[in-house]
């Protein structure tokens, strides 16, 4: 590339990962950095607000279209062959701005499971730092705990009655674990969420109001909203830069030092594939011509699948309940005794029922259990529909491919009605809505599943982390084959954590902020982080 505008790094969306990324490179006034969001501000209220009904209204509002990238799945076969709903945030803060602001790091063994995989930094003792440096913890001190860091995590402060009985709920059938730090020495046992809130009474604190807001005034970071990435341009086999699309025009920019997509788990490979780096066949079938053969792109797809069991509840919910309040790190069978917990629970005071459920239902106020199969073994893939870049890409999620999956949430039924029959609930217990009590048996338990289990929205791995043929990035989020580019988000995962992913991704943004800077050796400081 020559002529035009040109700058030090330039970052590819502006959510979870990327926002962590660019205030971080910016924060040395040598830098300049260039972010680029195809969303617009996060300038609704309703992104502020933490309240189940504020959040609910993110994805369920006719502006929703304004803030969401409006991505379904191709038909499940194994979810009776349903389009499912995939969640992303396209808005400054990605994902981060619509979440239900559960403040999770998943455990010990995901991380160490990813440095045994031949990515050698990424154990938990490697990442910790990076978790730590990245949150304000308002609860007790802790050596694994982070004070001062940009996003604001609370304990949960007026939890809702329901709430309280699920927890006791939980001690009733011996699970204590850890109680309330899920995010402490081990992630097992039941209590009350964390949540990324700015203040008691309750504003989210984002990867936009934490990271971003606060740098804005830097002259060496510009953020282009409404921005949309089209390629990365090359010099010969090195990222020269960008193209992307503003107010109807088309324009180039270059990177004198790296390009760094945090576009998330589906518009980051499809970015690459766009941009001839991904499975030769597949972009030759598009007209593409392959830069880099790399047939990871895509591929390893993985995601939290979910079912809604959903009851009555007696009385009325306070009012500002939040969509999930309280929630469970446990084992099936499957797990054994001393593995890391594959089922968790979310919980809170709203109710989640299906389509079909009859209009009755939706009266009055309810409390739903969410068993997620935490540890997936199911995979799918994310492939070009065409080489034009206004085309969604195809998401192929094979949700429930893998029996083991099912039957994790199959158990997550069971444990949820135990859990619902203990006698904490007993003052707060009405009718079960779903499945209902009708459905008892294994088969009908399973059809029921496949009829009207769905995505957490956290899809990760398809431009994972490795040495392999089918590894996209190193262990520095270098794209394999190219230079001048790496890859920074949640795509990134070789396996999915166990847990929400916000905090990871953020994580991911803090680590590969350290990663860049120290190639050109110019560290983080690292601040306080107990």
């Amino acid at each position: 590339m020559s002529g035009g505008r040109a700058v030090d790094y330039i970052v590819v969306g502006a959510g979870s990962a990327g926002s962590a990324l660019a205030a971080r490179l910016s924060a040395d006034p040598r830098h300049s950095v260039l972010l680029l969001e195809a969303g617009g501000w996060d300038d609704r209220p309703e992104i502020h607000g933490t309240d189940a009904d504020s959040v609910l209204s993110l994805l369920t509002s006719p502006w929703s279209p304004t803030i969401d990238w409006g991505y379904r799945t191709a038909p499940e076969k194994r979810l009776d062959g349903r389009s499912i709903p995939v969640a992303r945030g396209k808005v400054v803060g990605g994902s981060s701005s619509v979440n239900a602001l559960m403040w999770v790091r998943g455990s010990r063994a995901d991380y160490d499971r990813w440095s045994a995989r031949g990515n050698p930094g990424w154990s938990y003792d490697d990442v910790l730092p990076y978790f730590k440096r990245s949150e304000d913890y308002a609860g007790p001190r802790s050596p694994l705990r982070g004070r001062g860091g940009p996003v604001q995590v609370r304990d949960l402060e007026r939890p809702s009655p329901v709430a309280r009985a699920f927890v006791a709920a939980t001690r009733e059938l011996g699970h204590t674990g850890t109680g309330l730090d899920y995010n402490g020495v081990r992630q097992e046992g039941g209590g009350f969420y964390y949540q990324t809130t700015r203040t008691a009474a309750g504003r989210r604190s984002s990867a936009a109001t934490a990271y971003l807001r606060p740098a804005l005034d830097r002259s060496n970071l510009d953020v282009q909203v409404e921005a949309r990435v089209t390629q990365v341009l090359f010099d010969g086999r090195r990222a020269a830069g960008v193209e992307y699309v503003k107010d109807g025009r088309t324009h180039t920019v270059a990177a004198t030092q790296e390009v760094i997509l945090s576009a998330g788990a589906f518009e980051s490979p499809k970015l690459l594939m766009l941009s001839g780096i991904g499975p030769a066949a597949h972009l030759g079938r598009h007209g593409i011509r392959a830069l880099a053969d790399l047939p990871g792109v895509g591929a390893n797809l993985q995601d939290h699948v979910f079912l809604p069991v959903c009851y009555q509840a007696r009385g009325e919910h306070p009012p500002g309940a939040l969509l999930s309040e309280a929630g469970l790190f446990t084992r099936t069978p499957a797990a054994g005794p001393d593995g890391p917990p594959d089922l968790q629970f979310t919980f809170g005071p709203v109710k989640f029922l299906p389509p079909t459920a009859p209009a009755g239902q939706w009266q009055g106020p309810g409390f739903t259990f969410a068993p997620i199969a935490l540890l997936p073994r199911s995979r799918g893939r994310v492939t070009l529909q065409s080489a034009d870049a206004w085309d969604q890409a195809r998401v192929e999620a094979n949700y429930l491919a893998d029996e083991a999956d099912l039957d994790v949430l199959l158990h997550g039924v069971g444990l949820a009605r135990e859990l619902a029959a203990t006698s904490a609930f007993d003052a707060v217990r009405g009718a079960e809505l779903a499945p209902g009590p009708q459905v008892t048996t294994d088969a009908e338990l399973r059809a029921f599943i496949r009829a009207n289990a769905t995505t957490l929205w956290h899809p990760v791995g398809t431009c994972r982390m490795g040495t392999d043929d089918a590894a996209v990035v190193d262990a520095e989020l270098r794209v394999h084959g190219v230079t001048g580019l790496r890859v920074a988000d949640a795509s990134v995962m070789p396996d999915i954590v166990a847990g929400n992913t916000n905090a990871p991704s953020i994580m991911i943004g803090e680590k590969a902020a350290d990663l860049i800077l120290r190639s050109r050796t110019h560290p983080l400081p690292t601040g306080e982080t107990a």
